[in-house]
């Protein structure tokens, strides 16, 4: 059996002059691919087929098949690779960072991202009758246990909470070893790319707090708090006093256990509470909303709008910091949405400042990160492979994958600019507002 430059063949074993079944799967996909198979697909029959230059796919089972024939794309893939069906193995200098980023410089190259029209009916039938032969059709496999199954009408509060829960409440110890000991989930502010993770995180919750003109007695209502860094940074050091509302059981805990460690029961106030339900009217000196926007959704957006307006007084400011989406889909993407954060949904930065003043706001700046949630991705995910042995005693293999999957895929899509992050400063008409002429961040 020979190799050239374009393609491997390896039959498998006991099938001595027929293809294999990787070579079967690459001549049938070839159509629908725009050509050669650009990585080395390596079959659960030991047969291997595609560029010997490319990152290796490896098939362990022919579900992984019928998950993409059920799901062709990015849901698909992922739930192959989270199940160990496929695996992408660290091998001859690639990893899963550097196969996906080939993966999407293909796709682009050979303009993949839609439906090809252009296709033989000849190549449909061909493909149908590999997947025949591989035993590939029947039923869809079951979702993978790690999944998100969530009922009930989109963003009622029932929704999400369960919404909330899938994601937030895998344990506390799970996140206090990704996040650093702030425990902020979200972008940090990176003086450089050296600059240990904990003092970045740190950085970012000084600029919130200088950005809202915080000081000694400044009230502040932090809407999605989280395990309330913004919360606890806002009293420790700018003597604010706060209430934090959350949605997620694990993160109240784990904040009122803080709050008591440090004194700041007189400073700090955690509700388990929908934002929604925040009573207070033009009340708070200043609204924070950091990275919770995204999961209230396009159709309740608005009432999002008119909570953070109403809630601070006239002349206050607010400041959400929150993740953009460009391109055809407006969530998180499909895997995102079904394994990492239910009913997520972002749009252009452009529409959101739209959004938030026709909610009655007026936006005096809009200061892009997105370079910084590369730097951030990259400190979780360093920490994240220091303690994998340890998050797969707490929460198994399979959701291991799936977070191994989500920060990769994360740090690709705000280094190549498919998503970005943005701190939107406004403040409340009606009341004299302290901005400065001249900002000094």
């Amino acid at each position: 059996m020979t190799a050239d430059r374009t393609l491997v063949e390896e039959t498998g074993p006991g099938h001595l002059g027929t293809p294999g079944v990787a070579q079967r799967i690459a001549e049938a996909v070839a159509p629908f691919v725009g050509g050669e198979l650009p990585v080395r697909l390596r079959a659960w029959d030991g047969s291997e087929a595609g560029s010997p230059d490319g990152p290796i796919v490896v098939l362990h089972s022919v579900d992984a098949v019928r998950r993409l024939l059920w799901h062709p794309g990015e849901l698909g893939a992922a739930q192959a690779y989270v199940t160990g069906e496929l695996d992408v193995p660290e091998q001859d200098g690639w990893d899963l960072d550097t196969a996906l980023t080939f993966a999407f410089a293909v796709a682009r190259e050979r303009g993949l991202s839609g439906a090809r029209p252009g296709l033989r009916p000849a190549a449909v039938v061909r493909a149908v009758r590999t997947a025949l032969d591989l035993k590939a059709l029947g039923r869809p496999p079951a979702a993978p246990a790690s999944q998100a199954d969530i009922k009930g009408r989109l963003h009622s509060a029932l929704r999400d909470r369960r919404a909330i829960s899938h994601h937030y409440d895998l344990s506390n110890e799970f996140y206090s070893l990704i996040l650093e000991p702030n425990m902020a989930y979200s972008s940090g502010y990176h003086s450089s790319p050296e600059q240990p993770l904990e003092e970045a995180q740190a950085a970012k919750l000084s600029l919130v707090c200088t950005k809202l003109g915080l000081t000694e007695g400044s009230t502040l209502l932090d809407v999605g708090c989280g395990w309330g860094s913004m919360s606890l940074h806002a009293a420790e050091h700018f003597g604010a006093r706060v209430v934090g509302v959350t949605i997620a059981a694990e993160q109240k805990r784990f904040i009122d256990e803080r709050i008591r460690e440090r004194g700041l029961e007189d400073r700090v106030e955690i509700r388990l509470q929908d934002y929604r339900e925040v009573p207070e009217r033009d009340h708070f000196d200043a609204v924070s909303s950091i990275e919770m926007g995204e999961h209230v959704g396009q159709r309740n957006y608005p009432t999002y709008a008119a909570v953070l307006h109403r809630s601070v007084r006239p002349g206050g400011r607010v400041l959400v910091q929150q993740m953009s989406r460009s391109g055809r889909w407006p969530g998180g993407g499909p895997f995102i949405e079904s394994f990492i954060a239910p009913d997520m949904y972002m749009r252009p930065v452009g529409e959101t400042v739209a959004m938030l003043e026709a909610g009655g706001l007026e936006v005096r700046d809009v200061h892009a990160l997105r370079e910084h949630y590369v730097l951030t991705v990259a400190g979780w995910l360093e920490r994240f492979e220091a303690n994998a042995d340890r998050l797969t005693e707490l929460v198994g293999e399979e959701v291991v994958r799936v977070w191994r999957l989500y920060l990769v895929g994360g740090s690709m899509a705000f280094r190549d600019g498919r998503m970005g992050v943005d701190q939107i400063l406004m403040v409340r008409p009606g009341g004299p507002h302290t901005l400065p002429l001249v900002r000094t961040w």
